[in-house]
């Protein structure tokens, strides 16, 4: 299959016997559509696909057109195991992707197990329907850059300088949310396709010819103070290094490389991309320790950069945790995201909230932008983003923004678009989900749950709960995840999805999965202790036991 038959399905005619399942579909259909390798089911992270195989994704096809209101659909691994019998109120979908035994999740099983066509990897939000392209993560990594210029440089980008590596399907959003902070970013990345593809969808300004072009191009703009994103080809490792040794230090360095994987995502200096590709199936062993010898040299050159003075942090794809493995010892004296800018926001359940115009109209997003102008004018951060992303955020697939709304107003929001659907104000249905990188839906010791207050990091309960409650909301679709790190048993979350039909059963939906959802992400901080979980508690009336 070729990708240009990945399409999204526009309308309100439904080919589902209700909307609920039909949203499901149209989902699904999106994540291929903007997704990285489609014609191998794969949405973005080299591996992180929609099903585990054709079959399995013609057989969930076929279920959500067939499947009573009353029923659910099994998924296990991307594998359509059956459907159960149930009530109207239960979800219509529940599957598990990648979950493996403590002491056998190990890259090595997972990737023998997929060979066997035993497992696949959920990623986050593509092995559940939810990713929405790039602009998926856009909002948080424009939220880093500007906690960082708040914290570091007086709330000014301007003239300052990013460096970044990775254009894949999430680092494909650096180069836009750089330019939207007012910085000068430099993007390197190893696929050329990538960058092209970057700079065709609007996400990147300018593709240098080389080093020495990018670095030129960088000093014109930071002396002009003009925002722009540029990406170069090339290996980071290489070209970090060399960047170092020429003393080019920038404000601000991190990096989205698929460092997470050492086989289907990294590529090593020492190997061209086709050549990584060819021993990623004849020789994976040695392609593994030549990434890992050369995110040792990242990493390295990104400890030079700090210490030289550059704002350096790990944007989530452990590749601290390879290079600690390399031998790099101080590989965790740069700081992961979460806990350096953003969990102050986790401890309110603030966090990445998306929805999804199932019709394929963009006038429902511009509609439902103007509701948020209005009635979260007060909410400093909405509205500003609110403004970026109409003015420079271009839609990927179906129509789909995202905000870091949290506690209440993600369920004020949702019942007020299942209204717009019901009196014809929207074109069509809604689907309203979130990033598993939420604050009760995630257990990542070396991400979203690292040097926590209580020493929790690896407590994995809390998304298993977040699934468990989200299932007795009623929610539409659940989905517990584990993975990453060369998909092994880094972490554990949860993904949710509710679709806003216009009918009053929706608001119940709605009510109960999204107020709960968030109720449990502050718990989740207020158990371990930080101040703004509890004062958020107490202000929302959470009912939580505070036992400390």
């Amino acid at each position: 299959m070729s990708k240009k038959q990945f399409n999204v399905t526009s309308g309100t005619e439904l080919r589902c016997k209700n909307w609920r399942a039909e949203g499901l579909l149209r989902l699904m259909e999106n994540v291929l559509a903007v997704g990285e390798d489609p014609d191998n089911l794969v949405v973005y992270a080299a591996l992180g696909k929609a099903a585990r195989d054709w079959p399995s994704h013609d057989k969930i096809v076929e279920s959500l057109h067939k499947i009573e209101e009353d029923e659910t659909l099994v998924v296990q691994s991307g594998k359509p195991i059956g459907i159960l019998k149930t009530h109207k109120q239960a979800p219509v979908v529940i599957m598990a992707n990648c979950n493996m035994v403590g002491q056998w999740a190990k890259a090595e099983n997972f990737y023998e197990w997929e060979k066997q066509n035993l497992i696949c990897w959920g990623g986050l939000t593509a092995g559940d329907w939810q990713y929405i392209g790039s602009q998926g993560v856009i909002q948080g990594t424009y939220e880093i850059f500007m906690r960082i210029a708040e914290q570091s440089f007086n709330n000014n980008l301007a003239g300052r300088l990013i460096l970044t590596a990775g254009l894949g399907g999430m680092g494909g959003a650096q180069p836009l949310a750089g330019r939207m902070a007012g910085a000068v970013t430099l993007c390197v990345e190893i696929d050329q396709e990538r960058i092209q593809k970057r700079k065709d969808i609007g996400f990147l300004d300018v593709i240098a010819k080389d080093l020495d072009d990018a670095l030129a191009q960088v000093k014109t703009a930071m002396a002009e103070k003009r925002a722009v994103s540029i990406g170069v080809h090339g290996n980071a490792a290489d070209l970090y290094e060399q960047i170092l040794e020429r003393n080019i230090i920038p404000d601000i360095v991190t990096d989205q490389t698929s460092a997470h994987d050492l086989v289907y995502g990294y590529v090593p200096a020492t190997r061209s991309l086709d050549e990584a590709r060819a021993m990623r199936k004849s020789d994976p062993q040695t392609l593994m320790n030549e990434s890992r010898a050369s995110i040792v040299r990242h990493v390295t050159a990104m400890l030079g950069f700090q210490k030289a003075g550059s704002v350096v942090f790990d944007n989530g794809n452990l590749i601290r945790t390879h290079a600690k493995d390399g031998g790099v010892a101080d590989a965790f004296n740069i700081p992961v995201f979460t806990e350096a800018f953003l969990r102050p926001l986790f401890c309110r359940a603030i966090g990445p909230f998306r929805w999804i115009a199932l019709s394929n109209n963009q006038e429902d997003i511009r509609i439902i932008d103007n509701y948020i102008l209005k009635a979260f004018a007060d909410n400093r951060i909405v509205t500003n983003w609110i403004h970026l992303a109409g003015e420079n955020v271009p839609f990927e697939g179906l129509p789909a923004r995202i905000a870091w709304l949290g506690h209440g107003e993600r369920t004020q929001l949702a019942l007020a678009v299942n209204s717009m659907v019901r009196d014809g104000t929207l074109s069509g249905p809604v689907a309203f989900t979130r990033d598993h990188l939420d604050a009760g839906a995630m257990a990542h010791p070396n991400i979203m749950t690292e040097n926590m207050r209580d020493g929790s990091d690896a407590i994995a309960d809390w998304p298993l709960i977040n699934g468990l409650a989200m299932c007795s909301s009623q929610a539409d679709l659940v989905a517990i995840h584990s993975g990453g790190g060369g998909y092994s048993g880094y972490m554990t979350s949860a993904g949710v999805t509710v679709v806003a039909d216009g009918t009053d059963d929706a608001d119940v939906r709605i009510e109960l999965s999204l107020t709960n959802d968030t109720s449990l992400g502050v718990m989740r901080y207020a158990d371990a202790g930080y101040e703004e979980a509890l004062d958020e508690a107490e202000k929302k009336n959470i009912r939580h036991f505070n036992l400390a």
